[in-house]
């Protein structure tokens, strides 16, 4: 097998950087890291500047665009690049949604190397790889994480909350805009913008608009 042209799409430097130094090891698959990028337009840019690129292996938290807009975005314009999803995400929605719409494998962080270089393989080949534990229905009728809430949600599971529409309001909202001036921009009702208001506010848990702008702005959500 030839060398596999790929790029790591991650926030995290530490971790790339040690992805590298794996590859770099000896590992029975020729991976040719040829790029590091931290954020979806990073990554697109690059794509279109390195059209051998292989293989992307990517997080689906980027600061700028979430993963599981970008999937489909790749596909749409680079179809014959393979996408691996390496993520600390294992909610059976995340993984669903990201093979849906174009990624052809799926594996956590927490899983062992071997298995990410099995992954790599298998995409590679044609086929789709999903890592041992990770579900694209609910097992059993349940939730993959279970019934309870974790005390820390991160800025990608927040935005996961709010529908597109929702999505909008919120950004108004943050500018300082009343119902009416919401609902004229977004030619909907006051009344619908005072329902998507109080969804939000519900969805995010927080009380007053004051507290949902300090929120909204503290987690770039938008």
């Amino acid at each position: 097998m030839s060398a596999i042209n790929s790029v790591l799409v991650d926030i995290q430097a530490i971790f790339t950087a040690g992805l590298k130094a794996f590859f770099n090891e000896g590992n029975p698959l020729d991976i040719n890291i040829i790029g590091e990028e931290r954020s979806a337009e990073g990554l697109m840019l690059f794509l279109n500047k390195n059209l051998n690129t292989d293989l992307v292996i990517m997080d689906l938290n980027l600061p700028d665009e979430d993963g599981l807009e970008l999937i489909p975005q790749i596909r749409k314009q680079f179809k014959n690049i393979r996408i691996l999803v390496l993520t600390s995400y294992g909610d059976y929605k995340f993984v669903g949604q990201a093979l849906k719409t174009g990624a052809d494998g799926y594996i956590l962080k927490s899983n062992e190397p071997e298995e990410l270089l099995k992954g790599i393989e298998e995409v590679l080949t044609g086929n789709t790889y999903l890592a041992p534990g990770l579900h694209i229905t609910p097992p059993n009728g349940k939730r993959l994480l279970g019934n309870k809430k974790s005390n820390y949600e991160d800025r990608f599971v927040i935005k996961q909350k709010l529908t597109t529409r929702e999505h909008e309001v919120l950004e108004l909202i943050t500018q300082a805009k009343n119902n009416k001036e919401i609902a004229k921009e977004l030619f909907i009702s006051d009344q619908t913008v005072g329902v998507h208001r109080k969804n939000i506010m519900r969805k995010l848990g927080v009380r007053n608009t004051i507290n949902l702008i300090k929120f909204a702005l503290e987690n770039q959500l938008v």
